[in-house]
């Protein structure tokens, strides 16, 4: 096979200039110097860094979790916060998970609020940056906002014996507590000590353990450690248990804490889930308040809001109510602020109308919407009618009720039973009413 001249011309040509350029590359090298030797260096070792780590991070993933292969941690909301210095302001900027449960999963759920409220605080009277007017601590905290919308919840700091105090004076021996929760920054480095403790106590100052039952949430992500149920009296711990529960994706998410109270006896639900029901928790004696104390945060990372508290005296069966009496009211089912939406928390109340509605068959109801005094009066009527027929829906849709034996109407803030001018006095008015037909 023969070659033509100008193919052998090109070959050459060819060759001659990949020979000038690897001379030319090899110069350009040389000319890098020591700076170059480094930076490569760097490189090298921040490679290895990250491949230790790795490494390091599987060794403890099969000490910690064994039998399970590595899972990419959660994402954590992003947070940005932002101090205005001249007014004392905090701003917290965060992309919490948009709720993912539906009124649906919650048509088990059983805890019912009580129907007198003894406190309530939205932290709406409350500028951020500043500590919430109806708390006390003898630790810091602030008010911050949150979010797009910019929702208010208060930010709890730890520290040794660091407490968190809702005013309140003495507590009935029926009453529910409720409030959000919302946790950032939890990972696999989070301490197994890091616990959010919920204490019933026997005074309203910063000692505890004398007559107590203390419920501790924990914040551990590497492994499940279980919730902590203590009861101390006079002074003597009584009982002490690990509940076998794994709660580490659900305090991940902005999450609806409940509790039920009555006597002795201690329930608590995270979302729609029961979780704690103790018959003997709590210790014989009169209660004064409700502590909240987180542990072993580290600062800056591990971060802890609420916001939402209510607590109410009562939690009765309403199922009973409404039997004897043909009328029941409920400031317990909740919506969304300006909305029809309901609450899925509120499924408590709704589920024991169903039952009632499903045990007598020839009881039929009028469902009577109410709202506080904000806003224009046409539109809080609107409002009322809207929420009544929301509830109505769901008893039809989620209960099977037929539509026939329920009927609806609003009065908006004709018929308050609160004070509009405070917010506990807003809370008792925008309610419900069941009235038998």
């Amino acid at each position: 096979m023969k070659i033509s001249s100008k193919k052998i011309k090109f070959i050459f040509t060819f060759l001659g200039i990949s020979l000038f350029s690897l001379n030319a590359n090899g110069q350009f090298l040389k000319t890098l110097g020591k700076k170059a030797e480094k930076a490569a260096e760097r490189a090298v070792e921040k490679r290895i860094e990250k491949e230790t780590e790795q490494k390091t991070d599987q060794a403890l993933d099969s000490i910690f979790e064994p039998g399970t292969k590595k899972k990419k941690a959660p994402k954590q909301p992003k947070t940005n916060k932002k101090t205005t210095s001249s007014k004392g302001s905090s701003e917290i900027s965060t992309q919490t998970p948009s709720a993912d449960t539906s009124i649906e999963v919650y048509r088990k759920f059983d805890f019912v609020p009580g129907d007198k409220i003894l406190l309530f605080d939205d932290l709406s009277n409350d500028f951020p940056g500043d500590f919430p007017s109806k708390w006390n601590s003898n630790g810091s905290g602030e008010v911050v906002t949150m979010g797009e919308n910019r929702e208010k919840w208060m930010e709890l700091k730890s520290g040794r014996d660091t407490y968190y105090i809702p005013d309140t004076s003495d507590l009935p021996e029926e009453f529910t507590i409720e409030f959000d929760f919302l946790t950032t920054g939890l990972d696999k480095k989070t301490s197994s000590s890091t616990t959010v403790g919920i204490y019933l106590d026997d005074n309203n100052s910063f000692t505890t353990k004398k007559n107590t039952a203390i419920i501790e949430i924990p914040m551990c992500q590497y492994i499940d450690i279980g919730m902590i149920i203590e009861s101390w009296s006079n002074g003597k711990r009584t009982m002490r248990n690990s509940l076998d529960v794994d709660i580490r994706k659900t305090i991940q998410k902005e999450s609806h804490i409940s509790m039920a109270i009555n006597k002795q006896r201690v329930r608590l639900w995270i979302n729609e889930t029961k979780y704690v029901d103790i018959p003997r928790l709590l210790p014989n004696t009169d209660i004064k308040a409700m502590k909240i104390a987180p542990f072993n945060l580290r600062d800056g990372i591990d971060k802890v809001f609420i916001r939402n508290l209510k607590i109410s005296e009562g939690g009765i069966d309403l199922r009973r109510k409404l039997i004897a009496d043909g009328k029941i009211s409920t400031n317990g089912i909740l919506f969304n602020s300006g909305s029809a939406t309901i609450q899925p928390q509120s499924m408590g109340i709704i589920r024991q109308i169903y039952q009632v509605m499903a045990q007598e068959n020839n009881l039929n109801l009028k469902i009577v919407g109410h709202t506080d005094s904000d806003g224009i009066a046409e539109g809080n009527l609107k409002l009322s009618k809207k929420r009544a027929e929301a509830i109505k829906n769901t008893l039809i849709t989620i209960y099977n009720i037929p539509s026939n034996r329920l009927t609806t109407e609003g009065k908006g803030a004709s018929e308050p039973v609160g004070d509009n001018k405070t917010i506990s006095g807003k809370a008792q008015n925008r309610r419900v009413e069941f009235i038998k037909q």
